[in-house]
């Protein structure tokens, strides 16, 4: 791979219609540039800089321009060679999951792997040379990750570019992702309540002037900490939004089938009410229990939008298809309102969609009372509490 500067963008999906509507205003929290404390810099706090002036991430061109980047001053710089200890030499039962960019392993970062640092345990992505992402989505993740800060993005910690070798650090999410708890091959399932809360954790986008789109909601990307509180990850796709009297950026169109808006696929024009199409169909996964695309299911409903979307708006029709496994954890009226939600963040009609700062707003007036100890997992056996859940601990695994 030589520089970090290469690689096509590449299109998925498809999608059609039209439809609209439209809800009351609020406020969203805002991004802000990044100013993280390392692991081994336990006196230094970290500084709360807002982006008012909200300045355009710019992705360098190669690695040497990274490097002298000044937004990512704070982030660590690894050398292969430790990536290799931190992960016991890359080791298989390491994996914490797999996918087109590569393989993410487990690991600790301690003074055995440099000198200073307070035993951390972190995610390391190795981007595989001949993945589907490349340099450029490789240089954005660092540069999106390195100088936007929120409570719910995934803290990246460092990287490394070492001849061939591209591996990204971050914070270790203990709970692993939305997908796996949404739709588990065992009888537990998320609770209303957590759904609903995780919903409102990964709304917060688009809060600056100028918004960074995300282009990749899906719920293989929201990770869940151990407290299950969940936070955005993978930004290898975002693209700064339209500015001035743009009305949209242009570009190729990348992402996950089933979650990318139907102008974008159509037009390649990038809004912010784009990632809204994609928060709708995750809201729409979470209310349903189903994925937005399922070929195991009839025909008419491998398409969870086109299928589903239609029945949002019908009552009777609504509590038949609502997961059944979340039965009642949820008041009639409030089921309702979070359906009309999605109905809106899914038009076809991007104009007819919320801006993210008014889902947050509606989210934050559906969020449940919480009662002592709140249930995050439903099993058929009754109610897992958040003390009772299972949770991957870095103890017994250093060096």
């Amino acid at each position: 791979m030589g520089s970090c500067f290469s690689v096509e963008e590449e299109f998925l999906q498809q999608n059609k219609s039209s439809n609209r509507d439209s809800v009351s205003p609020g406020v969203a929290p805002s991004l802000a540039k990044a100013k993280y404390a390392s692991p081994r810099k336990i006196c230094s706090p970290e500084v709360n800089e807002t982006n008012s002036e909200s300045k355009r991430v710019v992705i360098p061109k190669n690695v040497k321009d990274l490097r002298q980047s000044p937004g990512n001053s704070d982030l660590d710089l690894f050398t292969y060679a430790e990536m290799k200890l931190a992960t016991k030499n890359f080791r298989p039962n390491k994996v914490l999951g797999e996918g087109g960019f590569g393989i993410v392993y487990k690991g600790v970062i301690d003074e055995h792997v440099r000198a200073g640092y307070i035993s951390t345990c972190v995610a390391i992505k190795k981007l595989d040379p001949e993945g589907h992402q490349g340099d450029r989505e490789w240089l954005a993740e660092v540069n999106y990750l390195g100088q936007l800060r929120h409570p719910n993005l995934v803290k990246l910690i460092g990287y490394c570019c070492e001849d061939e070798h591209r591996l990204l650090v971050y914070e270790y999410m203990a709970s692993g992702s939305l997908e796996i708890h949404l739709f588990p091959r065992v009888s537990t399932t998320l609770a209303w309540s957590r759904r609903m809360r995780i919903a409102l954790d990964v709304a917060f986008l688009h809060g600056a002037d100028r918004p960074v789109i995300y282009r990749d909601f899906k719920t293989s990307n929201i990770l869940l900490d151990a407290e299950f509180n969940a936070k955005l990850s993978d930004f290898g796709l975002a693209k700064d939004g339209p500015m001035g009297d743009q009305t949209h950026v242009s570009t190729r169109v990348m992402g996950t089938y089933g979650y990318a808006a139907p102008e974008y696929v159509m037009t390649g024009h990038l809004t912010a009410r784009s990632d809204v199409y994609g928060f709708g169909v995750v809201l729409l996964e979470m209310l349903l229990g189903r994925r937005a695309m399922d070929k195991s299911r009839p025909s008419r409903e491998h398409n969870l939008v086109e299928w589903a979307r239609p029945l949002l708006t019908h009552t009777k029709k609504l509590f038949r298809i609502l997961d059944p496994r979340m039965e009642g954890q949820y008041s009639n009226k409030t089921a309702v309102k979070v359906a009309n939600l999605a109905y809106q963040c899914l038009s076809q009609n991007p104009k007819g969609r919320p801006v993210m700062s008014q889902v947050v707003e509606i989210l934050e007036a559906l969020q449940p009372q919480e009662n002592g100890s709140e249930a995050i997992l439903q099993s058929s056996g009754g109610t897992v509490t958040l003390y009772e859940v299972q949770k991957d601990s870095c103890e017994n695994e250093g060096h």
